[in-house]
């Protein structure tokens, strides 16, 4: 393992652990500070989960920034580049934005403005977009205001797809996760294997990216103990569109051919072209769908393009009959595949293997959407690493009946009635009632319905 990785691995590892370990105050400040929203009529979760999230994935980033400014290899990024104060400063301000957002609510003009406030602020210290390679045209330089422009563009829609992505527990800071290790590989291989070294910035902006989100994940995952909030995904939007434009407005495409080894053919020098123009699209490709999909929704139906509602891609899949979890472990899927698919083929693009595993996962993915009742039962010798859903049920003859039927009603959305032991009613409710039936379309492994693995407490905000 070489000297440059190590020092990666080092920033990932400082970077994720202060995000983990303060994530755990920052919940309880949180819970002091009243950052706990009702629950809203487009909320997935059952109980109110305090917010603030984004304050534990801040302090991780500026871990991670002090350690590398210190590294051997790493230091030479803040010596001979702007870029990290600039990623530092625009941070910070949107991640005010965002505690402020989520402590009394900001409105989302304002937040449209302090978004492309911190854009600008990166932009005055350097961090812009200088030129952009174009089909048929080639390298094009931009003007100051052009750049400015592009910049400022690229950085709001990065971070509003990230703050829409954000409904799921765990959705966006995964998502994030995966995509910042695509782009880790793609610069990292521009910076050491080709010896450009303007893409040192981007690639030490996805080590930190990465770090935030592992960090926070633990604390994120279904059930969540703590929402980033808008501090939160706006922040990580912030730096994932900071790498996009370090890396297609600073390094030079013609350089990267020249590094590269010239060109071979037509067609495949295009490749290592375009793939900076369209690389930092294809790792946020879900979260932009999301985005242009919720804009053209809502402006249909005659609404603002900022109105909430509960048509985004992980409410269909909830709506369509996957679990919390299986919904989100689509969604990383195609992330995934997306965003390492275009960097293998940035990589190889001469091999048609890659095109074909790309396909082939592609089947798979779709499969997998149009299953949402399926649910894979781990053998006997297995079950112990697998979540109790997956595991085969010991019941007892006289109880499989019930149990049977039961799920058979849960899996098609029929009402049953499933008897209770002895005791185990609620007050008011003879031992053996029927529960309430099941909603049509809903079963138990559902996120949404009336099963819920807290129990019912009086007062608003409780439950949808």
């Amino acid at each position: 393992m070489g000297q440059p990785v190590r020092e990666y691995l080092l920033t990932l590892c400082v970077t994720a652990a202060v995000a983990y370990l303060l994530t755990g105050p920052v919940r309880k400040f949180a819970i002091a500070a009243g950052a706990m929203p009702e629950i809203r009529a487009r909320d997935v979760h059952r109980e109110p989960t305090p917010r603030l999230g984004g304050i534990a994935m801040f302090g991780g980033l500026c871990a991670g920034l002090l350690v590398a400014s210190h590294l051997t290899n790493l230091k030479s990024v803040f010596e001979n580049s702007a870029e990290p104060r600039a990623l530092l400063s625009g941070a910070a301000l949107i991640w005010v934005l965002g505690v402020l957002d989520d402590k009394w609510g900001v409105d989302a003009l304002v937040k449209l403005g302090g978004q492309m406030i911190a854009a600008a602020v990166m932009v005055l210290q350097g961090l812009t977009i200088l030129w952009i390679p174009i089909p048929g045209v080639g390298n094009v330089s931009l003007s100051p205001w052009q750049g400015t422009l592009l910049t400022v563009a690229l950085v709001v829609i990065t971070i509003n797809a990230v703050n829409f992505v954000d409904g799921l527990d765990g959705l966006a800071s995964g998502m994030v996760c995966i995509a910042a290790a695509a782009f880790f590989m793609y610069t990292y291989r521009m910076w050491f294997g080709y010896g450009i070294e303007a893409a040192a910035p981007a690639t030490l902006f996805s080590v930190v990216l990465m770090g935030m989100c592992l960090g926070f994940l633990p604390h994120n995952m279904h059930p969540a103990r703590i929402f980033m909030g808008d501090s939160g995904s706006m922040l990580i939007g912030l730096v994932l569109a900071a790498g996009a434009v370090s890396v297609t407005g600073q390094v030079d495409p013609d350089l990267l051919n020249q590094k590269a080894g010239g060109l071979r053919e037509a067609v495949h020098a295009m490749v290592p072209v375009y793939i900076p123009l369209l690389l930092p699209l294809t790792v946020i490709a879900v979260p932009i769908a999301d985005l242009v999909l919720a804009v053209v929704r809502r402006t249909w139906n005659g609404q603002s393009p900022f109105a909430a509602d509960r048509g985004h891609l992980h409410h269909r899949l909830l709506e369509i009959g996957h679990s919390h979890s299986r919904a989100v472990l689509i969604m990383y899927f195609w992330s995934a595949l997306i965003a390492f698919g275009a960097v293998a083929y940035s990589v190889n693009n001469a091999s048609v293997w890659v095109v074909l595993l790309i396909v082939l996962l592609s089947a798979i993915g779709l499969v997998l959407l149009l299953l949402p009742r399926f649910r894979p039962r781990a053998p006997r010798w297995a079950e112990w690493m697998v979540p109790p859903r997956y595991r085969r049920r010991r019941v007892t003859p006289a109880a499989s009946g019930a149990a049977e039927r039961a799920e058979d009603a849960g899996e098609t959305g029929e009402d049953a009635a499933v008897p209770e032991p002895a005791g185990a009613g609620a007050p008011g409710r003879a031992s053996g009632a029927a529960r309430e039936p099941v909603p049509a379309g809903l079963h138990g492994a559902t996120a949404i319905g009336d099963r819920s693995r807290f129990p019912a407490r009086g007062g608003a905000g409780t439950h949808r």
